[in-house]
């Protein structure tokens, strides 16, 4: 294969642990904890390279009782470190926030209460989140919010969560779910689609009445979430590997979490094995693995592979968004008609064949 030095990532997400106190129903991580002895380690965090983006992730980030010193060390990769939380463990946030305050925080609740704690598994689980997050709110923090991964049943309760986050000025962001080796689930599936992309269209004309252009990227966004549901191709291709990575709790570097292995999971490197960080990104396992990206059969789109091509393709949303922006002014609903944008991606990416 021939050598190609591919450009510096700009975003990367760091799996600190797969121990989770939560039970959620549309992920199995708490089934599959890690050891707490063999999950990376602060200085293997320092072999990372500098980025513009970096998410903490678990599993529940805040079991890892040396997570204040991994922030730390973040924060020299990265102007923009968010963690992803459960908002379980509630003094463990603030504490944390009071040291690092330009964090971000998001808290990952389903729905209402009921619904939230139903499918969490963990009864008070929404009061703890949302009372983190009033806490966060109160001590002046800014990139704060809720994340919602929309099911079944919960998509009404998105659009309440929404009404919620926009009336106490926090952030609000979406998923749908999904299955992969990193979410140990195989099974999820949208059985209602109708119901659930008729309340993510809802959801797009809110964030186009909003003033600020970040909404409008976030309908964007939302519209790809429609795309996937409906099992439409990526409306942009997946670059993963090539402008993020994941890290897992053993120090595998992978190119997304959105890896099955009845089509396709491979490695880049493991950087306990190769220190040098620079030496897997640049390497032929890991060129190998971009090459596979191109063709892979799934149609993904999650914030961590979505966010990187929306801002390098930007002229797909920022397009779409002013259409839809100047429809929204004038009284009309957006048009969600614009699914694919063709910026030279292999076609075999996305179209949900299967791999023997």
């Amino acid at each position: 294969m021939k050598q190609v030095i591919p450009p510096q990532p700009t975003d990367m997400s760091i799996i600190l642990t797969y121990r989770c106190p939560m039970r959620c129903k549309m992920c199995n991580i708490w089934k599959n904890s890690t050891v707490k002895s063999e999950e990376i380690t602060p200085d293997e965090i320092k072999r990372l390279p500098n980025v513009k983006f970096i998410n903490l992730t678990g599993g529940e980030p805040f079991v890892r009782e040396d997570l204040e010193e991994i922030v730390e060390i973040c924060f020299t990769k990265s102007p923009r470190v968010v963690i992803s939380t459960s908002g379980w463990h509630e003094e463990k946030v603030i504490r944390l926030a009071q040291r690092f305050p330009k964090i971000g925080i998001r808290i990952s609740i389903e729905g209402l209460s009921q619904k939230n704690d139903d499918l969490r598994g963990r009864a008070g689980g929404f009061d703890k989140g949302l009372r983190t997050l009033l806490t966060l709110k109160e001590m002046g923090l800014k990139d704060i919010g809720f994340g919602c991964t929309v099911s079944n049943n919960n998509s009404e309760d998105m659009l309440s969560l929404y009404q919620l986050s926009k009336s106490l000025g926090l952030e609000f962001a979406t998923a749908t779910f999904h299955n992969s080796y990193y979410f140990h689930k195989y099974d999820n599936v949208i059985t209602n689609k109708e119901e659930v992309c008729r309340n993510f269209e809802k959801l797009i004309n809110f964030q186009l009445k909003e003033k600020h252009p970040k909404s409008w990227f976030r309908a964007f966004f939302n519209m790809g979430l429609i795309n996937y549901i409906e099992g439409k191709p990526r409306m942009l291709p997946c670059e993963a590997g090539l402008l993020n990575f994941f890290i897992e709790p053993n120090g595998d570097v992978y190119p997304c979490n959105g890896l099955e292995e009845k089509y396709w999971k491979e490695k880049m490197g493991n950087i306990r094995e190769t220190p040098d960080f620079q030496e897997i990104w640049n390497g032929e396992q890991a060129q190998k693995v971009r090459e596979m990206v191109k063709k892979c059969p799934k149609n993904c789109w999650m914030v961590g592979t979505a966010s990187p091509v929306m801002k390098k393709y930007i002229k797909a949303p920022l397009t779409w968004s002013l259409k839809n922006e100047i429809r929204s002014l004038t009284g009309k609903s957006a048009v969600l008609d614009k699914c694919y944008y063709d910026v030279g991606q292999d076609p075999q990416q996305g179209n949900l064949r299967e791999i023997f």
